[in-house]
């Protein structure tokens, strides 16, 4: 498998990797969740080249994660905001954060709590059942194929 066909596989991993599976992309897009919208902005908390930036942005903008919108007029100035289907990558982050919090963050603690603006109170994500509301860990889970699955003599 190629990196530039992830997007045509069969596998909602693998789509959703040629969007947002690039270690710059999801970087951008945790600042994105931080409340930065600027591209010197992203690039200066990066430390990377404006080429990456644009390349990325770019992408996550063709694919409607992100939207341009303008904040200045002379010059033309933008700002990156995240559509609906940006703010659906939130547990996708989240969980990325939780994984590494619980992993890599050292005897002192998190970089960075979260609390939930509702009640006040600091969490960690928890995936949990749509239908029950029970959570869910891996070894819960089991699959099967879904009305999106190719045949086996339609793959071939």
């Amino acid at each position: 498998m190629k990196w530039n066909e992830l997007a045509q596989e069969p596998c909602s991993i693998a789509r959703s990797v040629a969007v947002i599976g690039d270690r710059w992309t999801l970087l951008i897009l945790r600042d994105c969740f931080l409340g930065i919208r600027r591209f010197e902005a992203f690039q200066a908390r990066l430390g990377i080249s404006r080429t990456i930036v644009a390349d990325r942005l770019k992408l996550l903008v063709e694919e409607g994660v992100l939207r341009r919108a303008p904040y200045q007029d002379s010059p033309a100035r933008h700002e990156y905001r995240l559509t609906e289907k940006g703010l659906d990558l939130h547990p996708v982050v989240m969980a990325i954060v939780h994984w590494g919090d619980r992993h890599y963050s050292g005897e002192a603690g998190p970089p960075l709590l979260h609390r939930h603006k509702a009640c006040g109170h600091d969490f960690h994500p928890v995936q949990a059942c749509s239908a029950c509301g029970e959570a869910v860990e891996a070894r819960a889970v089991e699959t099967r194929a879904g009305p999106g699955a190719v045949s086996p003599s339609a793959a071939g």
